[in-house]
């Protein structure tokens, strides 16, 4: 798109709806004031690509170094340029370095009152479960110019938006899901290491993982040195070396065992006990729909300790998000993708409902973005060391492994031979999740925190379970995994999963091969590693048998280039119909 040539002040123009950006009221909401319009506030504008990312690049199959990303597909000049001058009409204050290198977004400072009057909003004051928070409904207006150029804005509503994954022994479902969490009580059943549940799946143990880095994203509590030592010295491991990052004013914040210290210290005794050597940079942020594209698009981007993997444990249902808040998540784990990040997201521990009270299915997100490695839940029986029993996580209490068919995303292509059932909706149709581990409380790790040890499960515990192994499988392997889900949906990966075929999460049955409870199960981590090789991907070349050979193997690239351009894209949803949907991604 070629620049636009202003002729009148943005105040002047007319208005169009920003595609997505409709906020529905919350009920449990109670009646609000309007916000101070004095008060100051900070927002991400999120623009266009300056080119979209192709195919190749978010399949995983074509890798950009950070210096060809940056040159090709970060924030748009022209988009950046006009949203300054925006900034400026209405008394909004651009931060010093937006757009971070390699980024999108913008941050824009100003009084609640040029905010409103920036962007068509209205927004109140209100206290959400104790908590008080800034709202706005509707949609956002944005001046005709802006149109095409900035995707999304994200900020000017701030109540919280996820729900860590854990549970605690013995606890009554739910009672983890929100601001508080109860306390743990016996539960009398079986109960691991991380170490452990790694040796039941094979992981190696002549490996490292000293050259890996493991992000994992937090938006809620914290870690005491004091806990990482004793925990490790108690596994008769060194302590992994810590890091935590400031993500947008979030902060290292630990309370104590019964709030959100729980969700990180399980993602961190769990990385790092299974993949040990291993360096955990923690990325702090605030719980909301901005603080968590912040979090994620601060790991993918970190130049300074370049995880290979990230671990993702938060999440809600598709329904209790912004359309335009998705796709920009979904646009960063693009990009993870394009830059050979893998992501490991848990898929929730509410079972098919993924607990939105509509006796419909749902399913997680950012579990159900197709560009990451979704997490479910099992429950694992041993003896002697080996697995007797692993089934679908289902406690029949209220908690089980979440697992459906999105409402939102389409099927991606390399998931279109797995038998995913119909979506609700038409726009849908990715399943979810790929793959599992030991998530069932009542078979759960041992994990210190606060000073106690308990008993923690749920898909919390999966996915840096996923992303520890991937750490190893990236040390063994001497490159980095990137984006796997392509190479673990083809026939010659089937024997590096154990796949689940007893149990169901609610409406979903496990079934022989992949299924919307489990994916296609649990790791069989030798075969896992070597079917992940990237090294194992290219093909093999070919000896010349003459002419006539060469030109018939040109025929037959030449034939499926034209097949590949002439294949028909999947289904899209309203926001992909936007003009500026292929710009978000």
């Amino acid at each position: 798109m070629a620049p636009r040539k202003s002729l009148l002040r943005f105040s002047d123009q007319s208005r169009t709806i920003l595609p997505g950006s409709d906020k529905a009221a919350a009920a449990s909401l109670t009646a609000g004031t309007p916000a101070p319009p004095g008060s100051r506030v900070t927002v991400s504008v999120i623009v266009r690509r300056k080119k979209p990312l192709q195919s190749s690049h978010i399949t995983g199959k074509t890798r950009l170094t950070r210096a060809q990303f940056r040159a090709s597909h970060a924030a748009d000049p022209e988009a950046v340029r006009l949203v300054r001058a925006f900034a400026k009409e209405y008394s909004l204050t651009v931060q010093p370095g937006t757009p971070a290198p390699g980024r999108r977004t913008l941050k824009l400072t100003g009084t609640v009152a040029s905010l409103q009057r920036a962007f068509g909003v209205s927004l109140m004051h209100k206290t959400l479960n104790s908590i008080s928070c800034r709202v706005r409904k509707g949609d956002i207006h944005l001046p005709d110019e802006l149109v095409g150029y900035v995707v999304a804005v994200l900020g000017l509503d701030n109540r919280p938006q996820a729900q860590p994954h854990f549970r605690i022994a013995g606890q009554t479902a739910n009672l983890a899901q929100g601001g508080g969490f109860a306390r743990p009580h016996a539960s009398g059943g079986t109960s691991y290491t991380p170490v452990q549940v790694g040796q039941l799946y094979g992981f190696p143990s002549d490996v490292d993982a000293s050259s890996q880095t493991i992000g994992l994203i937090e938006l809620g509590g914290g870690f005491r040195q004091a806990d990482i030592t004793a925990y490790f010295k108690s596994l008769g491991q060194t302590a992994p070396k810590v890091v935590a990052v400031s993500v947008s004013g979030g902060k290292n914040s630990p309370g104590d065992a019964n709030g959100a210290d729980g969700e990180v210290m399980l993602d961190i005794e769990v990385a790092a006990a299974v993949a040990p050597g291993s360096r955990i940079v923690v990325y702090f942020a605030p719980n909301t729909d901005q603080g968590f594209v912040d979090a994620i698009g601060a790991a993918v981007h970190d130049t300074t300790y370049n995880p290979s993997v990230i671990s993702i444990s938060w999440g809600a249902a598709e329904s209790n998000w912004t359309a335009q808040a998705m796709n920009t998540l979904d646009a960063t784990c693009q990009s993870a993708a394009a830059l050979g990040v893998t992501i490991t997201v848990a898929a929730g521990d509410n079972g098919s409902s993924d607990g939105v009270s509509d006796n419909q299915n749902h399913v997680d997100f950012p579990a159900s973005s197709p560009h990451v490695l979704a997490c479910g839940g099992t429950n694992l029986e041993s003896s002697g060391g080996s697995i007797t029993s692993e089934t679908v996580w289902n406690d029949q209490s209220g908690g089980a492994t979440g697992g459906g068919v999105s409402n939102v995303f389409a099927v991606p292509s390399w998931q279109s031979g797995a038998s995913v059932p119909k979506p609700t909706s038409a726009s849908g149709g990715r399943g979810v999740p790929d793959v599992a581990g030991n998530a069932d409380p009542n078979t759960g790790y041992i994990i210190r925190v606060d000073g106690q040890t308990m008993v923690i499960g749920g898909t919390s515990a999966v996915a840096p379970l996923w992303a520890g192994l991937i750490a190893l499988a990236n040390q063994q392997n001497g490159k980095a995994a990137g984006f796997i889900n392509p190479t673990l949906y083809k026939a010659k990966a089937k024997p590096g999963f154990r796949d689940i075929t007893d149990g169901n999460n609610g409406a979903f049955k496990a079934a022989s091969g992949w299924d919307a409870c489990t994916g296609f199960g649990s790791p069989v981590a030798p075969q896992l590693i070597s079917a992940v090789n990237p090294a194992t991907k290219s093909k093999k070349p070919t000896k010349s048998k003459g002419k006539k050979s060469t030109k018939k193997a040109a025929a037959k690239k030449a034939s499926k280039s034209i097949r590949g351009v002439a294949r028909k894209k999947s289904p899209t949803r309203l926001l992909k119909r936007s003009r500026n949907k292929s710009e978000a991604r």
